[in-house]
């Protein structure tokens, strides 16, 4: 079976930097590139994150592209003030990486979307773990990647539990539900890796403590942008117990969908900012008899991922 194509959309912060980790290393995905957003900071040092935690992977040659830098209804953004509480004023926990040897693609991020799904098909997996801006904004330009990509897995979404930051809205989907309604109105066979299942998922200081004994400058670093992390979850009153892997997860999910169960729904989101539910993701009302194009995690197997997912760390950062 041939090794699927994979295409990271990533606003890095500190679990974006995990799942690139994770795609970068696993050999059932082959990453062909990676399309800095904005939303856990600015889409330039989103873009810089990136390519500094390729270089510290060994993973130069992975390129980064820059896609939107705003929201689809705005002209500008400014990252909020939970994001720098929870991922530093640089994204990374505010830890100096080493600096890439290089700089981000001239193509846009949009136009490099498109162009993979064109010549990748149904063997391009597409994961954002941002907003859904460039995906809508793909789609608006060459409306036939919405049948062409083979499978989006987003990091995003709250369909059983509250949001995270209205009791509706999570944050990725907050930062532009026009074009995330867009996004699950028009793409086909995305599933939606949300709040769910992600907030059961929790890493301690226990595992980063491994990373840490392997004695390797990866280690040590990845250590320290993950205890960032659980610190900011306990001292926010998020989860006094770790962290979650949001971003890991969807990128494992991709790769080994049975990791979790799914629903069958296709799914609008809100956007009337005069309503009470902005940016909710919801079931669509109106195609509830049509064919589904959306899959909803709403259980994981937490013991199992968890588990696999620091076996693999240790062995990346070793």
């Amino acid at each position: 079976m041939a090794i699927k194509k994979m295409i990271l959309d990533l606003d890095t912060g500190i679990d974006d930097a995990l799942a690139l980790a994770l795609a970068v290393e696993d050999p059932r995905v082959d990453l062909i590139g990676i399309i800095a957003s904005y939303g856990n900071t600015l889409v330039e040092t989103a873009a810089q994150n990136s390519l500094n935690l390729l270089h510290l992977l060994g993973a130069d040659d992975v390129p980064v592209f820059v896609g939107e830098a705003h929201s689809s209804t705005t002209n500008h953004f400014d990252v909020m003030p939970i994001s720098m509480a929870i991922h530093g004023d640089n994204g990374v926990g505010n830890i100096e990486l080493p600096i890439a040897p290089r700089t981000v693609e001239t193509k846009s991020g949009v136009q490099f979307l498109i162009d993979a799904a064109h010549e990748f098909g149904e063997h391009l997996i597409y994961l954002p773990t941002g907003p859904l801006t460039n995906l809508a904004a793909a789609i608006q330009i060459d409306p036939e990647i919405a049948t062409l990509i083979g499978q989006t897995t987003l990091m995003g979404g709250a369909l059983t539990v509250p949001g995270n930051v209205t009791p509706f809205t999570e944050a990725n989907i907050h930062q532009d539900p026009e074009a995330a309604d867009f996004a699950f109105t028009h793409q086909k066979n995305l599933t939606m890796v949300g709040l769910d299942v992600t907030l059961r998922t929790l890493m301690t200081k226990a595992h980063t403590q491994a990373w840490r004994e392997l004695g390797t400058e990866s280690g040590r670093l990845y250590a320290n942008l993950m205890d960032y992390y659980i610190d900011a979850y306990d001292r926010l009153d998020i989860d006094h117990r770790g962290a979650a892997l949001h971003d890991p997860l969807a990128v494992a999910v991709a790769i080994d969908p049975d990791y979790v169960q799914t629903i069958d729904l296709n799914t609008r989101v809100t956007y009337d900012q005069e309503s009470g539910d902005y940016g909710r993701t919801i079931g669509d009302r109106e195609r509830l008899n049509e064919p589904t194009t959306t899959k909803i995690a709403v259980d994981v197997d937490v013991e199992r991922f968890v588990r696999d997912f620091q076996e693999f760390m240790l062995d990346v950062l070793k």
